[in-house]
C-alpha cells in the first residue's frame, strides 16, 4: 500500500493523560502492532498501519536528526526517550513523550522495537519544539538531504554541548 499524502493542519489533537500509545515494529520500522489508542489518535484503521513504515505518522516539522539519534540508540540495544510531534491521517498533529526500546529474543538478538508514548508536559513540548525548529532550519538550509542530516545532528550535538548535557539528560530536564 502506498503511503497516503497527508497535508498538515494547524490543529493539535490530544489524547487522555492516562492513555498510552503503543506500537511495535520490525527491524526496519515496519509496524507489526498498534493499539487502539494509537489508531484513535492517528485516525487510521489497523489494516492501514500494520505493514506500513512507522514514519507514516511523521510530521514534517520533525528534524531528521532526531530520528537518526533514535535509531542509533535502539539499534545499539539501548532505550531512548524523545519528544515527538506526530501527524494524524487528518493532518492534525499531536505531541508525545516516546519511550522506544529494542525487543530481544531469548538469545539477546534484537528482533524489533517497541514504543510507548504518553502525554508530554506542555513546557517540555515548548522547549523541544523550539529546538526542533532550529534544527529543522539547519537541515533545510543544507545543500542536500545527506548534508542536512549531518548538519542537523551537529546542531543537536552543539546544543547539548552548550547546555552541558547528554541527550537523555536534556530530555529529562524539560
Amino acid at each position: 500500500m502506498a503511503r497516503p499524502t497527508v497535508q498538515p493542519t494547524d490543529r493539535e489533537a490530544f489524547f487522555d493523560r492516562n492513555d498510552v500509545i503503543v506500537s511495535k515494529t520490525d527491524l526496519k520500522g515496519i509496524i507489526t502492532y498498534a493499539n487502539d489508542v494509537f489508531l484513535g489518535i492517528a485516525g487510521y484503521r489497523e489494516a492501514e498501519v500494520v505493514g506500513q513504515n512507522h514514519n507514516l505518522i511523521r510530521h514534517p516539522d520533525m528534524p531528521r536528526a532526531v530520528f537518526a539519534l533514535l535509531w542509533q540508540q535502539i539499534q545499539a540495544g539501548k532505550e531512548i526517550f524523545a519528544y515527538v510531534k506526530n501527524m494524524a491521517k487528518s493532518g492534525d498533529f499531536y505531541w508525545v513523550l516516546a519511550h522506544v526500546t529494542p525487543s530481544f529474543d531469548e538469545k539477546g538478538t534484537i528482533i524489533g522495537y517497541h514504543s510507548n508514548r504518553r502525554v508530554p508536559e506542555r513546557r517540555a513540548v515548548a522547549a523541544a519544539g523550539g529546538l526542533y525548529r532550529q534544527v529543522l532550519a539547519v537541515e533545510q538550509a543544507a545543500a542536500g538531504p545527506r548534508e542536512g542530516l549531518a548538519a542537523g545532528i551537529a546542531a543537536i550535538e552543539s546544543h547539548l554541548a552548550a547546555v552541558g548535557m547528554s541527550y537523555d539528560e536534556f530530555v529529562f530536564s524539560l
